[in-house]
């Protein structure tokens, strides 16, 4: 009996023992399989994707795979599945076949996957922080008070305007940034695109002190798109807002909480002005100046009223900035006529990405890079009208802040420029009547010119604060010189009760239209029945190595003879995410363009192409329908 139980004990921990060595080969096995996964994913993510974000990495993981294209999936098969199996064959035979070698078993036994974990690891460690996923986790779920501890209510600060008050002309340059200046004059090309604004800057006011280099001002955290730009500059806060940034148009109000620089000079009596050459509503711009100053607004729509473009005549974004400039010195001769003080705000677009429009008067010194061009031109067109502002009567007595909006988001042209470069917006104050007190270079965000702009017009400001901005006329330092840029853009980045209660009132499921939504859609409802022009439009398969669909336009009907061609695109339903492309035109005659998945926040799934000619007289006509896709 005792025997027996003896055999019993034997057999029991023989297959504990087995099942204990079982288990150690499979886990040795997993652990190097997973690993080998882990480390090649993140090697392939990086190799397709250079500029990855987590807010990328959030939405394609919420994403579907329905859609996704057959090539990328392929991809990722071969260089991370086939690498993870490979793995797992090859430990899995190693170990085979070192069975009866137990000392050199063991060794590779714990050795694989160690060395598997320490190398899967180190990529995820490097992703980690190149992703900055600590500080983006921290900001989903952290309040911060830094808005609510700096922010200076304007409707509270003690503002003291001149007895007789000066005229301002705010001029925002789109896309316009210090970086297109050469090196030598502070910025970061070998080539200087700007040298009419440069000597502008150096001539004036940027807040360089004794230096001859461009300075400029940072575009913080929700500041670096048109509209949040120009409310930033306009009342010291960046537009944080719970919807998509352009997309206050769908809105009944806008921050009716805040006290702008529209309301300020509109209190101190001044008639406000607000001049562009596109559709005032998109982007709820018309909404914020009305709202905010009660701004006469002059914008494409205006001008199409006024007889001052041809009926149906719409090209770029609306119409060009020689077109804007011609427009704003008739504004300026008949405002200057008035007894009242006046306020003439300029927004440009010709150098709006991607690669601006290159218009007529463009020349080719830079060859075949057309946004290099089409900055040249627009250096010179804006500083020709300063010159001419400078000529007329009432410029003794007028204040010019010429800005850029934001940097620019061209997907390449500052790939030349050093990273280490730091990217700021072109600023300059012409004919304040004021000096810096403080003569060393500023260091400053969009935010102060806020209250840098209500100074320059001679204004007294208690305490040289107005929203997150500083007067850089005063000796006060900025929130910028406080904290440093990555700080105050870490602090921005946070969740703020105070941004929330302002943004409360904000629809986030609008059922309106957005104007995107209605300038489609009117223009397809127009639609003469008779026109029976036509084009072939390819579509091309989606290039996730590039993250971009092209498209071809050719065969257009001989007759009609268009002056551009532009295609309007989307994937959602009711258009909400609808942009307007200008085609370019090849040497053979036919046009083309390029979508890029990062303008639709790389959203997968099927787009609409509806391709569009633009007539001599402005006039558009619907030319084909076709989809593309983003996978």
């Amino acid at each position: 009996m005792r025997r027996f139980l003896e055999k019993q004990d034997e057999k029991f921990y023989g297959r504990i023992s087995w099942l204990i060595y079982i288990i150690k080969r499979i886990l040795a096995i997993a652990i190097v399989g997973i690993c080998v996964l882990l480390y090649q994913s993140v090697q392939w993510a990086w190799d397709n994707w250079s500029e990855l974000s987590v807010d990328e990495i959030v939405y394609h993981l919420k994403a579907p795979l329905e859609g996704t294209g057959s090539n990328m999936i392929l991809s990722y098969i071969v260089s991370c599945v086939f690498a993870a199996v490979a793995a797992l064959v090859g430990i899995t035979l190693l170990l085979k076949g070192l069975e009866h070698n137990n000392h050199i078993y063991r060794i590779i036994e714990i050795a694989a996957p160690v060395t598997a974990l320490l190398a899967a690891t180190t990529a995820v460690t490097y992703a980690w922080n190149e992703l900055d996923l600590s500080s983006y986790l921290e900001n989903q779920n952290t309040y911060v008070s830094f808005i609510d501890d700096n922010y200076v209510d304007p409707s509270s600060v003690e503002i003291s305007f001149p007895q007789e008050k000066r005229n301002l002309i705010y001029i925002y340059l789109e896309s316009m940034e210090t970086t297109y200046a050469d090196k030598e004059s502070g910025g970061g090309f070998e080539d200087n695109y700007i040298p009419n604004l440069t000597k502008l800057s150096q001539e004036n006011e940027s807040f360089s002190g004794d230096s001859e280099q461009l300075n400029g001002g940072y575009a913080l955290m929700n500041t670096t798109w048109t509209m949040g730009a120009m409310f930033g500059q306009s009342t010291g806060l960046p537009l944080t807002i719970p919807i998509e940034g352009s997309s206050m148009d769908t809105q009944d109000s806008f921050f009716p909480g805040v006290t702008a620089i529209g309301d300020i000079l509109k209190d101190a009596g001044y008639q406000n002005t607000l001049l562009i050459g596109s559709k005032a509503v998109f982007g709820g711009r018309e909404l914020f100046y009305r709202e905010h100053g009660d701004y006469q607004i002059c914008d494409y729509t205006y001008s199409l009223a006024e007889g001052e473009i041809p009926e149906g005549y719409y090209v770029w974004w609306g119409y060009e900035d020689q077109k804007l400039f011609d427009h704003a010195k008739k504004q300026l001769e008949e405002m200057s006529q008035s007894e009242e003080p006046f306020n003439l705000t300029i927004l440009t677009a010709d150098t709006h990405f991607e690669d601006g429009y290159y218009c007529k008067d463009c020349g080719n010194p830079y060859g075949d890079n057309q946004y290099a061009n089409v900055i040249a031109c627009s250096d010179k067109k804006v500083t020709s009208f300063i010159k001419w502002i400078q000529q007329q009567d009432f410029y003794e007595n007028t204040t010019i802040v010429v800005t850029g909006d934001h940097p620019t988001m061209d997907k390449d042209f500052c790939d030349p420029v050093s990273k280490d470069y730091q990217r700021r917006v072109y600023t300059t104050y012409i004919n304040a009547p004021i000096e810096p007190e403080q003569q060393s270079c500023r260091t400053y965000s969009t935010f102060d010119n806020f209250p840098t702009t209500v100074a320059a017009l001679g204004a007294d400001i208690s305490g040289n604060r107005l929203g997150l901005g500083t007067n850089l006329f005063s000796s006060l330092p900025t929130l910028t010189e406080e904290y440093g840029v990555e700080e105050e853009n870490s602090e921005l980045s946070k969740k703020s009760a105070f941004m929330e209660k302002l943004t409360a009132s904000i629809n986030k499921n609008p059922t309106k239209l957005s104007e995107q939504e209605k300038m489609l859609q009117n223009q397809e409802d127009e639609q003469p029945e008779e026109d029976t022009a036509t084009a072939t439009v390819e579509v091309t398969p989606y290039d996730y190595k590039v993250g971009r669909f092209d498209i071809f336009i050719s065969e257009l009907s001989a007759d009609e003879g268009f002056q551009a061609i532009r295609c309007a695109v989307w994937a959602e339903e009711d258009q909400s995410d609808l942009h307007w492309y200008d085609a370019q035109q090849l040497a053979d005659g036919s046009y083309s363009l390029s979508v890029f998945a990062s303008t639709f926040a790389f959203k997968t799934g099927v787009y609409q192409v509806h391709t569009y000619g633009v007539r001599p007289d402005g006039s558009q006509v619907l030319l084909n329908m076709s989809e593309g896709s983003i996978s």
